[in-house]
């Protein structure tokens, strides 16, 4: 027997990703747990879900074919798709000052296709399985990033511009079907993939941008995208809602 909601969360195998699919299955809902390379930390993330009905899902999010072939999957395995969380992101240092021309492209080909054209390609996808009813979700993870500028990563920064900007477009084409669209924007989270920024004095000088003197947790991340996949947050469409502790601020 299936309860709660079917949800896929994109990059589910460690950080912000994994702290998503453990929330959404202490409610109570089933979890596709999507993966790029990761197998082995992906299933135990599985492993460790509680609830049944869970499973999880292989796919390059570069290889548009792959994408297809993964969301079906999902789909498949959970009896649909209620909410959608695209979490999967990449970050390379590229500078331009400094890159050569083949890393350069090579960076933003990979960030570009994982972060912006890998999301819509998820999305498109998932709206395939969504019931056209109030109560679907689609919540993007994005970054402080998309505006605060990105001097040592600048495809970072323009990916996650973009995925607000697609999330926003979305949101006013997704609304007239009850599907709700909005985007989280944190700064540094206490997560491996940040593990090599968070250290020494680096570490300081980032944890002193914020008056709370911290980064979150990617719980704390995973609590606020549970809320705004959440049936309460429907006016919340469009949103694009700053998370980083007051450590930098848009108009």
């Amino acid at each position: 027997m299936t309860h709660g909601r079917a949800v896929l969360i994109t990059g589910a195998s460690r950080g912000i990703g994994a702290a998503c699919a453990h929330a959404f299955a202490a409610r109570g809902d089933r979890v596709a747990v999507h993966y790029g390379a990761s197998e082995s930390a992906a299933g135990a993330v599985l492993a460790g879900l509680p609830g049944e009905g869970h499973v999880m899902v292989n796919g390059d999010l570069r290889n548009a074919q792959e994408v297809r072939a993964m969301v079906d999957a999902a789909a498949e395995g959970l009896g649909g798709i209620d909410v959608l969380v695209n979490n999967a992101g990449v970050f390379f240092d590229h500078r331009i000052e400094s890159s050569t021309y083949e890393e350069w492209q090579q960076a933003w080909a990979d960030t570009l296709g994982v972060n912006l054209v890998g999301a819509a390609n998820v999305t498109w996808c998932a709206l395939q399985h969504m019931p056209r009813q109030r109560g679907s979700r689609i919540v993007n993870v994005g970054s402080r990033g998309a505006f605060r500028t990105e001097p040592q990563s600048p495809a970072y920064g323009a990916s996650k511009a973009g995925m607000a900007a697609m999330g926003q477009s979305l949101a006013k084409a997704l609304g007239v079907e009850g599907i709700s669209v909005t985007t989280i924007a944190p700064g540094f989270v206490e997560t491996d993939m940040a593990e090599g920024h968070l250290e020494g004095e680096s570490g300081i000088a980032i944890r002193g941008q914020s008056p709370f003197n911290r980064v979150p947790t990617a719980q704390e991340v995973a609590d606020a995208v549970l809320f705004l996949a959440s049936p309460e947050a429907e006016w919340a469409s469009g949103t694009v809602l700053d998370f980083n502790g007051a450590s930098w601020f848009r108009l």
